[in-house]
């Protein structure tokens, strides 16, 4: 076939172009620009957090260390089965009365509200291990654990997140409701709250109801939550995609309440298990979700089956494309139709 013939136009059909209009237009370099009001509290906290920990071994009374370690499991599971597989993936389907308790529980936590923290982490899997992975762990292990807190977020995040489907959180009333009155719940779910009970049931004195129950517990809640994105995207095994940093990391999964097991989670992150194994002894969440599904709360629990594990990750390897999970409009029929949704009412 002979080549395409385009014809020029006139000179006078033509718009006449100043030097601006043809000079190449410039990008301005990110420039790493640090947030001292956050260096300053996180610095605080943590210090505050390695005296609690001191008061909590030789001072503090019992009741307040189980009142602490009560507090972390309500915040984990405020993140974990709340802000990331209900509301980031929509893995599953929870009744109203549940995603009540698990916006308190997130509101517990403080890692920002349901909607900001669930936004953030589908822009991470769409686009993990780029510029626009607001934690990326190409930076190292302190920026993807603390450090992108502590500065502002590269101009990609910003950028590529404006093109992620956010429709179904708008439409979540729990979520809106949260988001608009968070600045005024946080500070008495996550800080009075729990300094409050212990002094107030068994008269414990504010420096151990403060320094145990609110700053030990909360920096502990956010450092097993950031090993998720620093320590289980550097070192473990990668069963499932073998070209991806996410790794299978054991101590993650036991610490930050099943959510360490991220090869296949980053391959797979519409499974309501985070994982492929439903092992409860290092999968808390898992264990609650299915709680909740066995009396009526949770619904619509996506897994996937094993034959379409064995399928995908022998055929691609996988990471073929990324997806933030059930809903995203990357993802494809076949796979809409390989999942199996599991119903613990009907199966008994």
């Amino acid at each position: 076939m002979p080549p395409n013939i385009t014809t020029t136009p006139a000179a006078n059909d033509c718009p006449t172009k100043t030097p601006e209009d043809l000079a190449i237009p410039k990008i301005q370099e990110y420039k790493l620009q640090i947030v001292w009001r956050n260096v300053l509290l996180f610095a605080y906290l943590h210090l505050a957090a390695l005296y609690g920990a001191y008061l909590m071994i030789f001072h503090a009374k019992w009741l307040t260390v189980a009142w602490a370690i009560i507090l972390y499991y309500f915040s984990a599971l405020g993140i974990t089965a709340g802000a990331h597989r209900l509301w980031s993936h929509r893995a599953y389907k929870a009744r109203l009365p549940l995603k009540i308790l698990l916006a308190f529980c997130n509101t517990i936590s403080f890692q920002n509200h349901i909607f900001e923290w669930a936004r953030d982490h589908r822009v991470h899997h769409k686009f993990s291990e780029t510029d626009a992975d607001p934690h990326d762990a190409r930076r190292g292990f302190f920026f993807s654990h603390v450090g992108w807190l502590l500065c502002r977020k590269h101009p990609h995040v910003k950028e590529k997140g404006k093109a992620i489907d956010l429709s179904d959180l708008y439409a979540d009333p729990v979520v809106m409701f949260q988001k608009k009155y968070y600045l005024l719940l946080m500070p008495l779910a996550c800080f009075l709250m729990p300094t409050m009970v212990p002094m107030y049931y068994w008269d414990e004195s504010f420096v151990n109801s403060w320094f145990v129950a609110t700053m030990f517990r909360y920096a502990f809640v956010l450092n097993m939550t950031w090993l998720v994105n620093s320590a289980a995207h550097m070192w473990g095994n990668k069963p499932y995609d073998a070209t991806i940093n996410p790794s299978e990391n054991l101590g993650v999964a036991i610490g930050a309440a099943g959510e360490g097991w991220h090869n296949y989670h980053h391959v797979f992150p519409w499974d309501y298990k985070a994982a492929e194994l439903g092992n409860y002894r290092a999968n808390f969440t898992t264990g609650f979700i299915d709680f909740m599904s066995r009396i009526g709360l949770a619904y619509d629990l996506k897994s996937v089956p094993q034959e379409v594990i064995r399928k995908r990750c022998t055929r691609t390897g996988d990471g073929t494309h990324n997806v933030w999970g059930w809903g995203d409009k990357d993802i494809t029929k076949e796979e809409l139709n390989d999942a199996v949704i599991v119903d613990h009412i009907k199966a008994n």
